[in-house]
């Protein structure tokens, strides 16, 4: 009976281990390949920073790099603010208008990105509004705000609200209550959702490829402009580069929001 009930408990590791090498082995490749000493990416050739110091001297990444870093900032500051607005007042309101505003919340998080992508495409040129920073900007905005509102109105739920009862109790004014209680108890989550919002917004391609217009470059998108010219090192390099960005970001979330609930 014991090898009977331990088989399944190897066939799922073994399982689990299958998973995880499919999902991150192509990862560690990309990584390996960005010190390739070759000019091409048919075979490894030996180990170089090279690579790196060509993405590094790349003028051209480096402006796309400040146009992602310009647009991640501007992304999370607006998000954030609204994002957690829009938690706590959702918070208090109405079951039944929360029921009509979770799912448009939930929305942006489960439709494809290109059809996000064309609709806004499609909405500026109806209001004929200019394609640029500001178009891009607005994009990232409108699909950052759910995952702030849904890390947040986590830990909401699980706050204990006896202290904001005492202050009102007291006659302390609703916005008081929220500065110097109710804020500082949501800083984990708001810290968290905006490494999460930082992440996803300096990776993002397709709708940024679609608003972005004339002049806005981010690194994703120069990424696949170099992609579509030729495949070398350097892409891997700045691949790379921007991997040890988000992947700090997204661990360092998620550790945030565990710890939080915990």
């Amino acid at each position: 009976m014991t090898g009977v009930s331990e088989t399944p408990k190897h066939l799922f590791r073994a399982y689990t281990v299958a998973l995880y090498l499919f999902l991150y082995l192509p990862v560690f490749v990309l990584i390996i390949f960005s010190f390739n000493n070759a000019t091409h990416t048919a075979q490894f050739e030996g180990l170089t920073t090279k690579w790196y110091e060509a993405a590094w001297a790349d003028e051209a990444a480096w402006r796309a790099a400040k146009m992602s870093l310009k647009l991640s900032v501007s992304t999370v500051l607006t998000s954030v603010t609204f994002g957690t607005l829009a938690a706590v007042g959702l918070r208090y309101s109405s079951a039944k208008l929360q029921r009509v505003v979770w799912p448009l919340l939930l929305l942006p998080i489960v439709l494809p990105e290109i059809a996000m992508a064309v609709a806004f495409l499609k909405l500026y040129g109806a209001l004929h509004i200019e394609l640029g920073f500001l178009t891009v900007w607005l994009s990232h905005v409108a699909f950052s705000v759910s995952y702030v509102v849904v890390v947040v109105q986590a830990r909401l739920s699980g706050m204990d609200h006896s202290l904001e009862e005492a202050a009102a109790d007291l006659g302390a004014p609703p916005v008081t209550t929220f500065f110097t209680i109710t804020l500082p108890q949501l800083l984990p989550a708001v810290a968290s959702a905006a490494m999460l919002v930082f992440a996803l917004s300096i990776d993002d391609y397709v709708i940024t490829s679609f608003v972005a217009g004339v002049g806005n470059t981010t690194v994703p998108v120069y990424v696949y402009g170099l992609f579509r010219k030729k495949i070398t090192p350097e892409i891997h390099a700045i691949s790379t580069l921007l991997l040890s960005v988000t992947t700090p970001l997204i661990i360092g979330s998620w550790v945030l929001e565990n710890r939080d609930s915990k």
